[in-house]
């Protein structure tokens, strides 16, 4: 007997089981052989199922560190988040800090922990560990000293395990993965060992797998403006609030480095990356076209790097348009990044080719006139277009058009003006860095390099020829090229027989040092339901199908005359008169390359020759990629953009996201291209027609996944990652034919048959030790194949791929009064209506999450958790799937067949017309007893055809939270309260994101430490002077604050001191003031009224008016001193100010020279200055006020004297002082009548204005109070 092994038993395994509970419902034991049993493989032959029940690695085993004798090591396969097991820790380490003392009012004492501990992760060897998380928070690892062994069989102990343990006592664990973090702190954690868990990175890369063929890939986006910046660039508005513009990741690299890091991981035989750097053209018509660096905004405050290209600056560049208030683009790529990146790129040993790049900016509602329509009268262009489309006005084939006149000279000569001057720039960017190995000149400028200035002359060729010699003169080393587009590189098909090789005096030019081909050639012609290609393939993804179109099929030996003939299939041969029918196949690049070449101006071939000389130089394909889109193959060009008029899914795709059709196409080409059988050896060059190595896959983006695409708030193109051409989040996933295969090698299976399989899994862990069948389960049920022992070997068949055997009733055995056949068909009610997955997510997987699918019907609700790693939309598809196969497949069959029907195996589909109707059904047992009885189940291929759901909005996940530059005030104020030390200055500080605590350096020593972000701001309105000893009830304060809130308070708390705020002059003193009122009138922005002004002798710092704004800050907790003596306030020393535990080196560090008065020593101005007369001398009095906190205390009887009561005395006149009493003992001074006359010769003035101060014994006057008397 045959029947399907590790996948559907049918019905009499189940049986066995009676009624049981599956997947969270209770069903009978026909269901879980002949139903849900086929998706979990819930049987298996003896010799590979032991006799308990598993289902397979949970969620659960892969998200709790522990730390147990005898855990099984985990297995990984892809990419995968697990937490580990404690292999080892040292004794707690205590460090002691002691803070305060030497006169200040307390000394305080604290302690920290730290902790060595080496964690165990999986078996070996893994690629490289991603992110990190301790209790489920993204964790900077360079912020603590961790080493990764990455389970190689070479590896050492850890340092740190051997000192402790001894030399020769401690293992170096070979075989296993592990992190040694050594002294960890542990006062974020509670003072204990975090749950720790890993993104491990274990890709099953050989020989012959895409990542090990990978030698070249094209760096994109092109468009950011530090986006290829090695360093963290930070946008600044100056008042604390920061942000990464490129370091949206979990490390503490800029995105450039973190993705590079992830490449090079990836494709260990990497060799040249191409780096694309773009400009911005505006116009379609070549004579308009401006090409320009563009900026996201022109306003915008950056650090260290400030964004400048060719020479301008961000003030004077071109700003990109804007779809619903974001720009439409990034902007060009700084400079400064640019020579970085390049400099960065070869410190790794890799070669560098440049690629300059055109983005069209033109937005969907302008109305330039349309090239490609008669006289281009037609108002808009299409929005945001590819660059090939720029062309003469009017193009070529319409009404007016200037093609083969002088004027397409003019106009091409005005585009190639603008273009020249990016080019020119980026070779001059390029010798200054170094130089590069080799530069493009340009790329798939089509609708240029076609126009014509009369019937053989091709002005945009004779430009891009003159602009190579001028490139190479500053790049003597580099090799040169031009990346042609695919259906441009081998000539121009004029109609009507005619055809140039119109490219030929480029190629042949000695400038030029390779053919460059953007080759997006289609490698298919696959429909949903049969089709021609079905007929020989089984699937679009056989790798013999694709290669068989690398020089064959559309292109090569047929094409499509119309859209109609593509529907219908109606195929026409590619023939050529002349017999040679390669000038006209795309895809003859073999035979492109090793002829000569002869025009064939009016379908007739010339006599002469162009210049290209046969096999004379290699060809490049400088792009070479395929969208991760159902049937990509189909048309490889295109691109899912909303915002572009060039959006488009390959024909006939669904639309729906497919990771292994462009798995598959690019393996196809480049296993293809390595056979020396098909990439000949030129006879003129040592080399072979196709430089392998130099196959540069589109693309790599610098913005490293998966935050990208997850941060779409962050980047707007994020949703066209789902079915691009990225190789962020593919490169590393694990195909399922090797998967399986690998799985069983690992059980001692080696007589397995994968190539029925079809999938790609992202990651997959086996935690616990368990059964080959219980490590399949989960992916049997996720990617819906069956296993079939046949000859010995176990075959993997993916379902729903072959072509069903048809049978009539006349086919079936019929023995006695039977009709040949039974149908049986479960009780509806059995049946679950609603299906549940949880899994990793692969967009994110910060943690697991659930997918659900939901039919009408019962209640019953089928439950699953896969320890796989999904994206979104994959998810959600195998949810419905399989809800719907659970329906599908509750109907059973039963019938025999004769033995001349011996081909049929388990797992075989037939299509089978019988009781008036036809059903598609799926064996899955054969016993063959003269006649073949069987038992299958119903099927629907259509289940199995979509590898994603519908298109989801990606979810959200987290990078590092990156502190910047804070936003350091510091206020010399008077004393505040009792416990605050007279001489030392406050400072304040924010910053968003606030990073904990800032730390302030004195002249590069530690002097003090804020904790909280301060509430502060600026005034709107200009503020006026106001009344002292009373409430000023006149004038109101609008600040609009950076951070933080207002309160209204009562009187009473008012006089007790609360809101008080400091607001700053602009000679940079600070009043003190009081509000009783705050009420917010818009956003952040508040009025504040009910003032008491001048508090703590401040007034002197009223100005008329302090100007809008100006600074304040409130005075809370939030604010904290700097320790200094009163000779160290006075002198000018510089201030380090910047976030907690980053070097000082680092650019969010900021220094700023200060020096301070000692507000708190300086005594206030004196009150209630009067006088009196005696006899014919004034006696000037007043009262003076002591600067200690509480000497407004009406509980004391006595003002507090601080300083000893001698003041100094100025009589004015005018602005003149005339005269002065110094060092005044008391609180009056007699101003005698000759002193009056030897002043005021002409007689006393009335009134007289004079300024009273105390002194202090250490800073001398203190502040005056100036009063205006009338003394007559």
């Amino acid at each position: 007997m045959a029947a399907l092994v590790l996948g559907a038993a049918g019905s009499a395994i189940g049986a066995s089981f009676g009624a049981t509970s599956v997947l969270g419902l209770t069903i009978s034991g026909a269901q879980i052989g002949g139903a849900l049993g086929s998706l979990a493989g819930s049987a298996i032959d003896s010799a590979l199922m032991p006799s308990i029940k598993r289902q397979g690695p949970r969620l659960s085993d892969i998200s709790l560190q522990a730390s147990r004798e005898g855990a099984p090591i985990p297995r990984v396969y892809g990419r995968m988040r697990l937490a580990g097991q404690i292999l080892w820790a040292s004794r707690f380490k205590e460090a002691v800090n002691q803070s305060g003392g030497k006169g200040r009012s307390v000394e305080t004492t604290t302690y920290s922990y730290s902790v060595s501990f080496a964690v165990g992760l999986c078996e070996g060897v893994v690629t490289r560990i991603g992110r990190i998380w301790a209790d489920g928070n993204l964790i900077d690892p360079s912020q603590y000293t961790l080493r990764f062994y990455p389970g190689d069989e070479t590896q050492t102990a850890d340092p740190a395990i051997e000192e402790i343990e001894g030399a020769g006592n401690s293992p170096a664990y070979r075989g296993l993965c592990y992190v040694v973090f050594e002294d960890m702190p542990l006062a974020a954690f509670g003072n204990r060992i975090p749950q720790l868990q890993f993104e491990i990175f274990r890709p099953l890369i050989s020989a012959g797998s895409l990542e090990s063929r990978i030698t070249s890939v094209a760096l994109i986006p092109g468009a950011g403006e530090f986006v290829y910046a090695p360093e963290i660039v930070t946008e600044d508005n100056g008042l604390g609030t920061t942000k990464p513009l490129n370091a949206h990741n979990a490390s503490s690299s800029s995105d450039f480095t973190a993705s590079l890091d992830e490449l090079c991981a990836l494709a260990p035989n990497l060799k040249s990356i191409a780096l694309v750097v773009g400009w911005f053209g505006d116009d379609l018509r070549a004579g308009q076209c401006h090409i320009r660096p563009g900026v996201e905004e022109i306003v915008r405050g950056t650090y260290p790097e400030s964004w400048s290209v060719a020479g301008i600056a961000r003030e004077s560049a071109y700003l990109i348009s804007m779809i619903d208030g974001r720009p439409s683009y990034g902007g060009t790529p700084s400079d400064q990044s640019v020579g970085a990146a390049i400099a960065a790129i070869k410190a790794r040993g890799l070669a560098v080719t440049f690629y300059p790049f055109v983005f069209m900016d033109i937005p969907a509602d302008n109305t330039k006139p349309n090239p490609y329509s008669n006289n281009a009268a037609s108002p808009g262009q299409p929005a945001y277009p590819w660059r090939g489309r720029i062309t003469l006005s009017p193009a070529a084939g319409y009404s007016g058009s200037v093609d083969q006149t002088a004027a397409a000279s003019t106009q091409i000569a005005a585009f190639f003006t603008q273009y020249r001057a990016m080019v020119l720039h980026y070779a001059e960017l390029c010798a200054a860095a170094g130089g590069v190995d080799a530069f493009l000149i340009g790329s798939e400028l089509v609708g240029l390099t076609k126009a014509r200035s009369d019937a053989s002359t091709y002005p945009a060729v004779a430009a891009l020829k003159a602009l190579a010699a001028d490139v190479k003169a500053l790049l003597p080393n580099a090799k040169l090229g031009y990346g042609a587009d695919w259906t441009e590189y081998n000539g121009h098909q004029m109609g009507g027989g005619g055809f140039r090789f119109h490219l030929d005096p480029l190629w042949a030019d000695p400038h030029i040092d390779f053919i460059g081909i953007d080759n997006y050639l289609p490698l298919a012609d696959w429909r949903e339901s049969g089709g021609l290609d079905a007929a020989e393939y089984a699937s679009p993804y056989d790798l013999d199908y694709l290669k068989a179109n690398i020089s064959g099929g559309e292109g090569y030996d047929w094409y499509y005359a119309s859209t109609a003939a593509r529907d219908a299939q109606g195929r026409s041969a590619i023939t050529d008169g002349l017999g040679k029918p390669w000038i006209w196949r795309a895809k003859d690049i073999w035979n492109w390359w090793s002829n000569r070449h002869y025009d064939r101006p009016n379908g007739a071939e010339s006599a002469t020759p162009t210049a290209w000389m046969p096999q004379s130089k290699p060809i490049r394909f400088t792009e070479l990629g395929c969208p991760a889109a159902d049937k990509g193959a189909n048309q490889p060009n295109v691109f899912y953009d909303p915002k572009s008029s060039e959006s488009f899914f390959p024909y006939y795709s669904s639309g729906m996201r497919d990771d292994l059709i462009q798995r598959r196409f690019l393996e196809a080409h480049l296993s293809y291209w390595r056979d020396p059988a098909n990439n000949p050896t030129s006879t003129v060059y040592d080399g072979a027609m196709l430089d392998v190595d130099a196959t540069t896959l589109w693309c790599w983006d610098a913005r490293p996944y998966p935050f990208f695409p997850a941060l779409s708030d962050v980047w707007g193109d994020a949703a066209n990652y789902t079915t691009g051409h990225w190789l962020n989040g593919r490169l590393g996933t694990v195909p399922l034919a090797q998967l399986v295969a690998t799985l069983c090698a690992d059980a001692g299976f080696s007589a397995v048959d994968v190539s029925g399989l079809s999938g790609l899994v992202a990651g997959y862990a086996v935690t616990d030790t368990m059964s080959i069948r219980e490590a399949l389960a989960p992916l049997m049920s996720a990617y819906a194949f069956d296993a079939i022992e046949r000859e010995g070997n176990i075959v993997f068949l993916s379902r729903g791929g072959a072509e069903p055997l048809c049978l009539s009733k006349s086919d079936l055995v019929v023995t006695g009064d039977n009709a040949g056949f039974t149908l049986q068909r479960n009780d509806a009610a059995d049946i679950p209506c609603a299906a549940r997955l949880s899994y990793l997510d692969a967009g994110s997987y910060d943690e697991a999450v659930a997918q659900s699918a939901h039919l009408a019907g019962t209640k019953r609700v089928a439950t699953s958790a896969l320890a796989l790693l999904l994206d979104q939309s994959e998810a959600q598809a195998i949810s419905d799937r399989l809800l719907a196969d659970a329906a599908v497949m509750s109907e059973l069959a039963n019938f025999a067949l004769p033995p001349s029907h011996l081909a049929l195996d388990p797992a075989d589909e037939v299509r089978l017309e019988a009781g008036g109707r036809v059903r598609r059904l799926r064996l899955t047992s054969i016993a063959d007893a003269g006649a073949r009885k069987i038992e299958a189940v119903a099927t629907d291929p259509s289940l199995y055809e979509s590898r994603a759901g519908a298109a989801r909005s990606l979810r959200s996940t987290r990078s590092l939270v990156r502190p910047g530059r804070v936003l350091v005030v510091f206020l010399d104020l008077p004393l505040l309260s009792e416990t605050q030390d007279a001489a030392s200055p406050f400072i304040a500080g924010f910053a968003d994101p606030w990073p904990g605590r800032v730390v302030v350096y004195k002249d590069g020593v530690e002097a003090a430490t804020l904790t909280a972000p301060a509430t502060l701001g600026q005034t709107l309105y200009d503020f006026w002077p106001g009344p002292l000893n009373r409430f000023d009830l006149v004038n109101s304060l609008t600040v609009s604050l950076i951070n933080g809130a207002f309160l209204s308070v009562s009187d009473t708390d008012l006089f007790a001191g609360a809101n008080r705020l400091a607001v700053q002059n602009p000679s940079g003193a600070w009043e003190v003031l009081q509000f009783a009122s705050a009420e917010l009138i818009a956003p952040s922005t508040w009025r504040l009224t009910r003032f008491i002004r001048g508090v703590q002798g401040s007034e002197q710092a009223m100005a008329s008016p302090v100007p809008a704004g100006a600074r304040v800050v409130l005075l809370d907790d939030a604010l904290t001193q700097i320790q200094l003596g009163t000779g160290e306030a006075l002198l000018a020393h510089n201030y380090t100010y910047g976030p907690e535990g980053l070097p000082l080196a680092d650019p969010a560090f900021q220094t700023q020279p200060q020096s301070f008065s000692a507000k708190g020593l300086i005594p206030p101005a004196p009150c209630h200055v009067d006088f009196q007369w005696s006899g014919s001398d004034l006696i000037f009095t007043w009262r003076r006020r002591d600067r200690s906190f509480s000497a407004s205390s009406i509980l004391l009887s006595e003002t507090p004297q601080s300083d000893p009561a001698l003041f100094d005395l100025d009589i004015l006149s005018g602005d003149t002082v005339v005269r002065s009493y110094r060092a005044i003992a008391g609180e009056s001074q007699r101003y005698s009548v000759a002193d009056q006359e030897a002043d005021f010769p002409s007689g006393l003035p009335n009134p007289l204005t004079l300024r009273v101060a105390q002194r202090s014994t250490v800073l001398g006057r203190g502040n005056m109070k100036t009063e205006t008397l009338y003394v007559r």
